[in-house]
């Protein structure tokens, strides 16, 4: 006997789900090694690597500049965190991230030499001055916790298009001479002031240097010295 179908029995309908694609977050090459990169992908964000010019973490057009609490004493030293902070500026919304509290005191007089107050005159420089929010997390979960909130805030199209600050002539001179230990803003100035140009304060006898920025100059004797 042929099977009837009853036309106007009530079908089930065949539920098609469609997967909400995962918030990006695009993060730096150079991040590659750290443990947050792998956490935000455990908490389902979509991770995409490239070479970004201006922070290490880019989301909902936030640029976020993390630091290890070693590499922000590092960075302080060798005055890249200052230049790194111009280039945020780029960003209506930035942030620098410090992590690593629970695992290393910040202001702990350390052994690069740096005392608890410098650092806490630089980051209230970076409040101040630079008018970028800190914030200071525990480890790399807690890292990826709060790019997470962040992430699935109103989500906006993010800039791909900052690019490192570009430093006039003046800017670049001075820039190359606080690449000296113990030469900051003040003494590079001083210098150029006196002697107008590097070539002369490269080639001026050691006693004039003494003059202008007292025992600061023992650190041109680096020059003479062979690699």
């Amino acid at each position: 006997m042929a099977q009837i179908f009853d036309i106007f029995s009530k079908q089930k309908k065949t539920e098609i789900k469609i997967e909400k694609p995962k918030q990006k977050i695009f993060v730096d090459y150079r991040e590659k090694n750290s443990m947050v990169a792998s956490e935000l992908i455990s908490l389902g964000l979509g991770v995409e690597f490239l070479e970004l010019k201006v922070g290490d973490y880019l989301v909902n057009n936030i640029a976020i500049e993390r630091k290890t609490v070693s590499d922000f004493i590092s960075s302080m030293i060798n005055k890249r965190l200052h230049s790194q902070m111009e280039s945020l500026q780029q960003y209506e919304n930035k942030l620098l991230l410090i992590e690593g509290i629970e695992e290393q005191e910040l202001y702990s007089d350390n052994s690069e030499g740096v005392s608890s107050n410098a650092v806490r005159g630089f980051l209230l420089s970076i409040l101040l001055k630079h008018k970028i929010p800190i914030i200071f997390t525990k480890n790399a979960e807690d890292t990826a916790k709060f790019i997470d909130v962040l992430a699935r805030k109103k989500e906006t199209e993010s800039s791909l298009n900052a690019s490192r600050k570009s430093f006039n002539k003046k800017e670049q001179i001075q820039f190359i001479l606080e690449g000296f230990p113990g030469i900051g803003p003040k003494t590079a100035k001083k210098l150029l002031e006196k002697f107008k140009t590097m070539n002369n304060i490269f080639n001026a006898p050691l006693e004039e240097i003494t003059k202008v920025i007292g025992k600061k100059a023992d650190i041109f004797k680096i020059i003479e010295e062979e690699y």
